[in-house]
């Protein structure tokens, strides 16, 4: 007999340079030193965190992780999940025929009693890079993990598991997922901060990334190149649970 583990979700698990890592954690004392410098991104997001601030295409580290890190595991997610569909079933998600573009990238600091609920995002893809833990948070319990979300509810008596996946955050880890992918964090008890890296990006067909450029270099446009789009400015402000 056989076991057959249907409707698999891939999540992708990368970790950081050293260099780049300890240039990111630079990067994150930076902006706490000043938070209030950096765009507030919190009135567009899900977390109940002490800190979330946008960071911007031009502060140091951040290309280097789009670039090099973030949009390659995205494309490495669509290579690991596409090519398993049937060729004539693969839409516009074949080489060549589509881009990655960074949608947005921010800061997360989470202290003592800060959580995020369970939440998706916008885009295509989304994912988190941790860059700082406190010592408390460890795999002796759920506290401050990142915790991935299936459809249904777990419930062991009657034999509905593996619906909750926790991570342990280490620093220079991170994880790529699809937008839609439930997730969340748990709080965690004591002295020190968490800080995170979240993001999103788009994969964008060829023909509507072509649009997009020649909006990009339209005359109205020219003296406000692009960067960093939000999908998520829209959002309400959250009220609490």
């Amino acid at each position: 007999m056989d076991v057959l583990d249907l409707f698999p979700r891939s999540i992708l698990k990368g970790q950081l340079p050293d260099p780049l890592l300890q240039q990111l954690i630079a990067l994150g004392e930076q902006v706490m030193t000043a938070p209030h410098r950096s765009p507030d991104a919190s009135a567009k997001l899900a977390g109940q965190l002490s800190e979330q601030r946008e960071l911007t295409p031009d502060l140091p580290g951040v290309q280097e992780l789009m670039n090099q890190q973030l949009l390659p595991a995205c494309e490495r997610w669509i290579r690991h999940v596409i090519d398993r569909q049937p060729p004539q079933g693969r839409g516009p998600w074949v080489p060549g025929r589509y881009r990655l573009q960074p949608v947005d990238l921010w800061l997360n600091c989470q202290r003592a009693g800060d959580y995020n609920p369970i939440h998706t995002h916008g885009g295509s893809f989304s994912g988190v890079i941790f860059l700082k833990v406190p010592p408390q948070i460890n795999a002796n319990s759920f506290d401050g993990q990142l915790c991935f979300h299936g459809p249904e509810d777990w419930h062991i008596q009657s034999f509905r598991t593996g619906m909750s996946q926790y991570m342990l955050p280490v620093p220079g880890d991170f994880y790529v997922f699809p937008a839609w992918q439930p997730h969340s964090v748990m709080p965690f008890r004591g002295e020190g901060e968490r800080w995170s890296l979240a993001f999103n990006a788009m994969a964008i067909p060829n023909q509507q990334a072509a649009a997009n450029r020649a909006v990009a270099a339209s005359p109205s446009s020219a003296a406000t190149p692009m960067g960093n789009v939000s999908l998520s400015s829209q959002r309400p402000s959250p009220k609490g649970f």
